[in-house]
């Protein structure tokens, strides 16, 4: 009778935890609102506020998106994936939702209110997505502006985060893309083969940079996402290395 007991209290509480585990995948989301730009080519995927360049290239593809202010975070949030679904519109919405990646900044526009033209103006939340994209929410592009719903969820990507190596002898730039899990980066640290760790901070975007002389020495890197997860790739840098280059290093 005992172990019957245990049995129905163990089912029991497995069941508990499966119904809240339901509830939790249900909930995150947010309201905000959606436009796109460019044409079902995809358009204006080069570069942007986030330091990224070639996106189809860097392995973003179109699944990416402009930020407004208030979701950019002043490039804190590149990197970061949402999943986005058309909300409350009969008239426009289609059953679905896209993942996409932040690489951009959509400005806001100081000669317009928020309420009629500005949507990428604070306080609104708003995503600037390709074409291609937004599209899959709805049943017309026609439909311009529509209200969404929006959650943060992990980053997949292929292959290991990658890192460029730019700027110049006495001040390195390291562009860090395609980064896994939460997506955004919080800190990076590197080592020379002659040196220890060096802390390197935020240029721009998720360019980092180091004053420290490290040319002629190979790199690791220690790269800290915004959940705390911290991934480290040893000599993923040879000595040889040419501003220009980028390497593939571990992943989260």
């Amino acid at each position: 009778m005992a172990k019957i007991a245990i049995a129905i209290v163990c089912i029991a509480a497995t069941a508990l935890l499966m119904a809240f585990g339901a509830m939790a995948q249900g909930s995150g989301w947010e309201t905000g609102t959606a436009t796109f730009y460019g044409d079902m080519s995809g358009g204006e995927t080069m570069k942007g506020a986030c330091g990224y360049g070639d996106l189809i290239k860097q392995g973003y593809g179109l699944e990416t998106a402009a930020l407004s202010t208030a979701l950019f975070n002043n490039g804190l949030t590149c990197g970061a994936c949402y999943e986005i679904q058309c909300y409350n519109d009969p008239q426009w919405c289609v059953p679905g939702s896209i993942t996409i990646t932040a690489t951009n900044f959509c400005p806001p526009d100081p000669s317009k209110p928020s309420d009629n033209g500005g949507w990428c103006n604070a306080p609104r939340k708003h995503f600037d997505l390709s074409m291609p994209m937004f599209v899959k929410l709805v049943k017309d592009y026609h439909a311009g502006i529509i209200p969404v719903q929006y959650r943060r969820v992990p980053c997949v990507k292929k292959g290991g985060m990658r890192f460029e190596m730019k700027g110049n002898p006495n001040a390195i730039l390291v562009l860090v893309y395609n980064v896994a899990g939460a997506g955004d980066v919080t800190a990076v640290s590197v080592k020379g083969s002659n040196t220890g760790w060096i802390p390197m901070t935020r240029n721009w975007g998720e360019n980092w940079q180091t004053d420290q002389k490290l040319v002629g020495q190979s790199l690791s890197f220690q790269v800290t996402a915004s959940d705390g997860r911290k991934v480290e790739s040893d000599n993923v840098v040879p000595a040889n290395w040419n501003f220009g280059q980028n390497f593939e290093g571990n992943q989260f």
